[in-house]
């Protein structure tokens, strides 16, 4: 197997392309494809709508003459027919003569497509990706082909020392609207968005996206209140008829208290209590969100919250939002104890990225979420 530098070069192009689909295509994974003869690009394109075409029917679909093109495919062009045709049809019908692919096909229904190629009579490259590297590109994809929880990542908008807020209880914007605007992006590429009961009180959020970007669907907000003392008056309530309101409460928690949540327009889901606490158990709420259809969170906070589903090895991403402000002694933590981006097994997973005044760290952890 002959990879020529020009191969790696192409190939970083159809997966920068594939991120493009972020918000847009979920759960389905990111893919990029670029078609070129002799060197030179011919088509490109991206999975751009769930449920529509893949990325290489469109580079065909948008090529003059695809014929003895090569196709460079971010993730194994599948052999599955689902809504749309396997891609491998559409490349061998195309007449593409050679395909070199970044990542494996994680799944079974889709997987095998490099073989059903090379039984074609067309040259075949890949996997080029490493395990680690094709989990970066579509982590929520990857876990839901290996686990049946949904795979969850954690933003926390930090200090420069560290802290969340200035003090308990207090609310404390730190990120710029640059910042902000990246966050709803965020957002955006996530089956729903998490937070504590403590966060919901604090910051009274509402967890929705209001930028324009690209989004399929609004992604659900869950909170996780043990003893359902949300108030139905909250800023989440607002916008329960367009973005749904999830509720993770202990099967403990006051009948009259659920009552009034699911009259505000909430639905309550009753978990076991943690054992280690008085909050609800954080593999059943995980479980009970997978029984809800949700695919991937993203956990805003706060630092309770974030730090234990970190002890229990349920993260597999960390998005720092480092800000230049410095809140002193006063001021709450990120991480309570020994965990963090910082300790054994996180690695950094993207260039450090700048947003107006405010810096953005990704972190994957080496082995991915438990």
């Amino acid at each position: 197997m002959v990879v020529t530098d020009a191969d790696r070069v192409f190939l970083e192009r159809a997966a920068e392309l594939a991120r493009r689909g972020w918000g847009s295509v979920h759960p389905n994974p990111m893919v990029g494809c670029v078609l070129t003869r002799e060197g030179e690009v011919v088509a490109e394109a991206y999975h751009r709508d769930f449920g529509g075409l893949h990325a290489e029917a469109l580079a065909i679909e948008a090529a003059v003459d695809p014929r003895g093109t090569t196709a460079y495919v971010s993730l194994e062009p599948c052999r599955h027919q689902g809504k749309t045709a396997p891609c491998t049809v559409a490349l061998v019908e195309a007449g593409v003569t050679r395909v070199v692919f970044g990542a494996s096909e994680p799944t079974r229904d889709a997987g095998g497509g490099a073989e059903a190629l090379r039984e074609k009579g067309i040259e075949v490259i890949g996997p080029l990706f490493d395990r680690e590297r094709a989990r970066r590109e579509n982590p929520s994809f990857y876990h839901a082909s290996t686990h049946d929880t949904p795979w969850v990542a954690l933003k926390l908008a930090v200090s420069m020392d560290g802290r969340i807020a200035a003090a308990p209880g207090a609310r404390t914007p730190l990120t710029g609207p640059e910042a902000n605007r990246e966050v709803h992006r965020l957002r955006a590429g996530f089956d729903a968005v998490l937070v504590g009961s403590g966060t919901a009180h604090v910051d009274d959020p509402r967890l929705t996206v209001r930028e324009d970007v690209p989004m399929r669907r609004p992604p659900t907000r869950v909170v996780l209140d043990s003893s359902a003392t949300l108030s139905p008056g909250a800023a989440l309530f607002r916008d329960v008829e367009t973005a749904p309101l999830r509720i993770v409460t202990r099967d403990d928690a006051p009948d009259g208290a659920v009552a009034d949540l699911e009259r505000a327009g909430a639905s309550v889901m009753r978990v076991p209590a943690s054992s280690n606490g008085p909050g609800v158990d954080l593999g059943a709420a995980l479980a009970a969100c997978w029984d809800d259809g949700i695919r991937s969170i993203l956990c805003e906070g706060g630092a309770t919250l974030g730090t234990a589903l970190i002890g229990s090895g349920l993260i597999g991403r960390i998005y720092l939002l480092v800000t230049p402000h410095i809140l002193g002694e006063r001021g709450v933590p990120a991480f309570r104890g020994p965990v963090g981006p910082w300790g054994r097994g996180w690695i950094p997973s993207a260039k450090a990225t700048m947003f107006g005044r405010d810096q953005l760290l990704v972190y994957d952890h080496a082995a991915g979420p438990g």
